[in-house]
């Protein structure tokens, strides 16, 4: 199990590599971070962030895009996964949002996990880059690399990894993980095929001792 101290020295290291570069479509306003993390479901962030801008650039407020055709949605989005559903939810939400909440999206995570097409990672990603708050976003790279950094269990689902992250980070650091552990995850932490020999945090990992080292320990320098 990775020690707080460890977990600490890992975000440093990885902090130093990646930096803190957020994709297009978790920059903006809590409502623009939610409706571009509805557009990420399974969809590489290049393509996220095409349909991003075309969506936003033909309706740019929460009550024009509520007020929008589901059919015009689907034409500005349609390189992302699952388009035509990710339209209807895009429309269902704005309508809710601007009429339930005054336009304004909740702060509280049992509110956004009332809203169609948010699950609890859009939740914390809303939470975490739109409100500045504490919360730890995990999505399949982040799962993977904690997994693999023996933190969490392969059976944990996300509240328990959550909950086993949020006991090893220092407060100020939550936030970032999602950032780090996804670039990670697409350099070398990858499902298949990781990339385990060039790896910085690689003497942390219980993946990499026990495939390649047989379990052996890695001298910490």
């Amino acid at each position: 199990m990775v020690s707080a101290e460890e977990f600490l020295e890992i975000i440093k290291i990885l902090e130093e590599r990646y930096g803190i570069q957020l994709p297009e479509h978790v920059r903006e306003d809590p409502f623009k971070i939610l409706i571009g993390t509805i557009l990420s479901q399974r969809t590489k962030d290049e393509i996220t962030d095409k349909a991003y801008e075309a969506l936003f650039r033909r309706y740019p407020s929460i009550q024009s895009l509520a007020n929008a055709s589901v059919r015009e949605i689907e034409k500005l989005i349609k390189p992302v996964g699952f388009y035509r559903i990710k339209a209807r939810r895009i429309k269902q939400v704005s309508k809710i949002i601007l009429e339930k909440y005054s336009g304004v999206l909740p702060k509280n995570r049992e509110e956004l996990l009332k809203l169609p097409g948010v699950g609890d990672k859009t939740a914390d990603i809303v939470l975490s880059f739109g409100y500045n708050l504490p919360e730890i976003a995990i999505d399949t790279h982040v799962e993977t690399v904690v997994k693999r950094l023996g933190i969490a269990d392969e059976e944990d689902g996300y509240m328990e990894i959550k909950r086993k992250l949020e006991g090893i980070t220092p407060v100020e650091k939550r936030s970032i993980l999602n950032i780090i552990f996804v670039s990670l995850g697409k350099e070398i932490c990858r499902r298949p095929k990781p990339r385990c020999a060039i790896c910085p945090i690689n003497r942390f990992c219980k993946y990499y001792k026990k495939k390649h080292l047989g379990g052996a320990e890695v001298t910490r320098t």
